[in-house]
């Protein structure tokens, strides 16, 4: 059998999520990808990843076009202030390269429409990294969600506890490092309040407050993943009936989706409890399918379906379905693999990612009149 190609990677940011989760899974997948450049704006930052990578000793840069213009890069995985995804992602494009980009890809359609424009007139393709909807789980109970009759009700949540317990309980060792210059720090805030400006002014017609520009940042690095999954498994919601965005008082929120014949109960938030309560649920006449996702921070634990249904004339049976420990952000790699080297377009692409700025702006429009008396 031929030798498999294994991809040259360059990581962009070397903060937490690459040191617990992408550093560590490139390791492991050392048959299919080696890192061999890391950029990011700390120097500390940099001299420790370096450290942490196989393969041989990476170059290291402050500059991202310096990574994805290199030879030694075939792809490029972008992982840094989520204010720096899309203009990162234009790099690795300009230079023909497929690039993998954190959730979220971006909270404004503007830029999600500069990188649909760029992979025009480019070789490389977005994937972006809502890895939850490559767990084998979650596939499988797609496929048993599509094999409903009709579907009468669903149920997406997503309340999580402090994710710095998990990390630290990650047998990771993550480090975190602040030698960057008070001109990054600045240059970060003013990429940041253009985007919310765009978002909520511009595009969503929302009043721009510190309570809507919390709710959308959450709706992006939290919601995302809902949101995406929620999407795949049940389609694009009608309408978003009603709404009590009161994470910035309560921690936590709710909304109301409209189907065109069923309704949809979405509640997640922020809670002190180190608990990962993760599901979405799919009801009809005669079967529920559950599927369960597990903090992804710590390697290994399970993403499972749950399948309850009626059974003859009155029966019952209950199966609950592990398809394998492979965890999500491994099969998501995978996939990343097989598009680069196959040259197919990744399930989750820039255009798919629209959709979920379009499901912000539902979020927020519906629920404006809070965020209008905080103005």
């Amino acid at each position: 059998m031929a030798e498999s190609r294994v991809l040259r990677v360059g990581i962009i940011g070397c903060g937490e999520i690459t040191q617990v989760v992408h550093i560590p899974t490139i390791n492991l997948l050392a048959h299919r990808f080696r890192t061999t450049y890391l950029c990011d704006i700390s120097q500390k930052s940099l001299d420790h990843c370096a450290t942490r990578t196989l393969g041989g000793t990476p170059k290291t840069t402050r500059d991202a076009e310096e990574l994805c213009a290199s030879p030694d890069v075939d792809v490029v995985l972008i992982a840094n202030a989520d204010a720096y995804h899309v203009a990162h992602g234009l790099l690795a494009l300009k230079h023909d390269k497929y690039c993998l980009v954190e959730k979220p890809l971006s909270i404004c359609f503007r830029d999600i429409d500069r990188l649909l424009e760029a992979e025009k007139t480019s070789k490389g393709k977005v994937m972006v990294g809502t890895m939850r909807r490559y767990a084998s789980a979650f596939a499988e109970a797609v496929r048993e969600v599509g094999g409903m009759e009709k579907i009468t009700y669903a149920r997406v949540r997503d309340i999580i506890g402090p994710n710095a317990t998990a990390v630290a309980q990650s047998g990771t060792f993550p480090q975190k490092f602040d030698d960057f210059s008070a001109a990054d720090s600045q240059e970060r805030v003013e990429r940041e309040e253009d985007i919310y400006t765009q978002a909520l002014s511009t595009e969503f017609g929302v009043p721009v407050t510190a309570g809507s520009k919390r709710m959308l940042r959450v709706l992006g690095a939290l919601g995302t993943h809902d949101l995406s999954a929620m999407r795949e498994i049940i389609g694009m919601p009608k309408s978003v009936t009603g709404a009590n965005l009161m994470l910035p008082t309560s921690g936590m929120f709710s909304v109301l989706f409209r189907y065109e014949n069923f309704g949809v109960t979405y509640e997640s938030g922020l809670s002190g409890v180190p608990d990962f309560d993760a599901h979405i649920e799919v009801y009809s006449p005669t079967k529920i399918v559950r599927v369960q996702i597990d903090n992804p921070y710590i390697k290994g634990l399970p993403v499972t379906m749950t399948v309850r249904e009626l059974v003859g004339e009155g029966g019952f049976q209950e199966r609950k379905v592990r398809t394998t420990f492979e965890d999500p952000y491994t099969l998501e790699m995978l996939h990343f693999y097989e598009c680069v080297t196959e040259g197919k377009t990744p399930k989750t692409s820039a255009l798919d990612a629209r959709n979920d700025v379009e499901l912000f702006r539902m979020i927020l429009k519906v629920d404006e009149a809070r965020f209008a008396a905080e103005a």
